[in-house]
């Protein structure tokens, strides 16, 4: 696979370009049958199936081997990375390798809705200071 879907932290172009040693080029993607729940005591969500839901979020773009080994410790065991279609702005489908919550993980999730905006506007600055998984990248 080299299309990632992002819904979370690394929606946010510096980060991913942290995290992913690349700069990908992206664009605006829905993923329909997910949703996005807040991870208790954090301020990123897991991607979990429910038919009734879409998660937004960004696809982006022949992510190269050595940012995919990147990403993965970067997600760490709580998430399984799988193959799902997401539809872009345009109509179009297209596949893309994303990251969802393991089964065995489920109680670690609240049943919240994670806010986008709420982490651009309160929780980015905190989470790129402290989170663990940017240890793993070193």
């Amino acid at each position: 696979m080299r299309n990632l879907f992002a819904y979370g932290t690394l929606v946010c172009d510096d980060i991913m370009a942290e995290v992913s040693g690349a700069h990908l080029s992206s664009a605006s993607a829905t993923l329909r049958g997910y949703r996005r729940r807040r991870v208790k005591g954090e301020v990123y969500p897991a991607l979990v199936s429910d038919a009734e839901s879409r998660v937004d979020g960004v696809v982006y773009w022949n992510v190269p081997p050595s940012a995919w080994a990147r990403l993965d410790r970067f997600e760490g065991e709580m998430y399984s990375r799988e193959v799902v279609c997401v539809e872009l702005d345009n109509g179009a489908v297209v596949s893309a390798a994303t990251y969802v919550a393991r089964p065995e993980f489920m109680d670690y999730l609240d049943e919240a809705e994670w806010d986008s905006s709420e982490f651009l506007r309160k929780d980015k600055g905190t989470f790129c200071k402290s989170y663990i998984g940017y240890r793993a990248l070193q």
